[in-house]
C-alpha cells in the first residue's frame, strides 16, 4: 500500500498525535474532518474515470 500512496510511506504515532494537536487547536477550529491516510484514497480516486457531471 505504501508503493501507492502519496506520502510513500507509513504513518506514525507522531503523524496522528500532531493531526490531533492540529484539531484540538484554535487553528483547527473550522476543520470538520480528515483522513489520515498518506494520500491511499487519494491515489486510488484519481486512478478512476470521473464522471463529466461530477468534474469541476
Amino acid at each position: 500500500m505504501t508503493e501507492t500512496s502519496a506520502s510513500k510511506r507509513m504513518g506514525t504515532p507522531t503523524d496522528v498525535a500532531d493531526l490531533a494537536a492540529l484539531l484540538l487547536d484554535p487553528d483547527g477550529s473550522f476543520i470538520t474532518g480528515v483522513l489520515i491516510d498518506g494520500g491511499v484514497i487519494a491515489t486510488m480516486c484519481a486512478d478512476q474515470d470521473v464522471p463529466a457531471d461530477l468534474q469541476r
